[in-house]
């Protein structure tokens, strides 16, 4: 892979990390707004779904696949520190134990239906984008980030619920978590559609870079 360096990227890199983060501590609130029922990390987090489209159609698949493998590191090393901090004996007059594993206190599915879901909606999203410019040849970006943000957050959305909140919620409250949450996830991307042009445009622009993924293997696990 080309190892050319790029002003932007590493911006971008740890603003897709920090909205990752960000969210998953957001989570462990259940929200009702209006009419919709969604966790809190869904304010933020569809905003790591246009990070991700704009980092593989500026600078390609493998590219994101790097930052992709390092947001799932970074998720996971947070999770076992936070995990690490609540079963360590509290000092004596620390009075907060009960409120910290109430927010912090992430449970086992929690965290694997995160990571999971994580895995499998970011890396959806980035191969179907990838796939769809090659074979659209560049054009109809609103198209192909739309497209692909459906098929990334459906994955994404369904797993993470379906792991973490399966047997704990209500069905009906259930499926309204994952239906309000589809809802809005795909929403913000569409409502971001202008602002993603802008900014690809200007990052391609700058860093003098298109990248079309011709002829490479969408193979999650190689790192290179």
């Amino acid at each position: 892979m080309n190892k050319t360096s790029y002003r932007f990227f590493d911006i971008l890199v740890a603003l897709f990390v920090a909205v990752l983060l960000i969210s998953n501590i957001a989570s462990t609130k259940i929200l009702s707004l209006w009419k919709f029922t969604f966790d809190g990390g869904t304010i933020l987090f569809p905003l790591s779904y246009i990070f991700g489209d704009i980092l593989t159609e500026v600078y390609g698949f493998r590219r994101s696949r790097r930052v992709i493998w390092l947001g799932f590191f970074s998720a996971l090393l947070m999770s076992l520190v936070l995990y690490i901090v609540q079963i360590l004996p509290p000092a004596g007059d620390w009075n907060n134990q009960q409120a910290f594993e109430s927010i912090l206190g992430f449970v086992p599915r929690i965290v694997l239906g995160s990571l999971i879901a994580y895995f499998m909606g970011e890396f959806s999203n980035s191969i179907a984008l990838s796939v769809l410019k090659v074979r659209t040849k560049g054009r109809f970006l609103w198209m192909r980030t739309i497209v692909s943000t459906i098929i990334g957050e459906g994955i994404d959305t369904v797993v993470f619920c379906m792991i973490a909140f399966y047997g704990l919620l209500p069905t009906h409250v259930l499926w309204a978590v994952i239906l309000s949450n589809y809802i809005f996830k795909c929403s913000v991307e569409i409502l971001f559609t202008p602002l993603t042009y802008k900014i690809v445009a200007f990052l391609k622009k700058k860093e003098k870079v298109d990248v079309f993924d011709h002829g490479i293997k969408y193979n999650p696990f190689q790192i290179t």
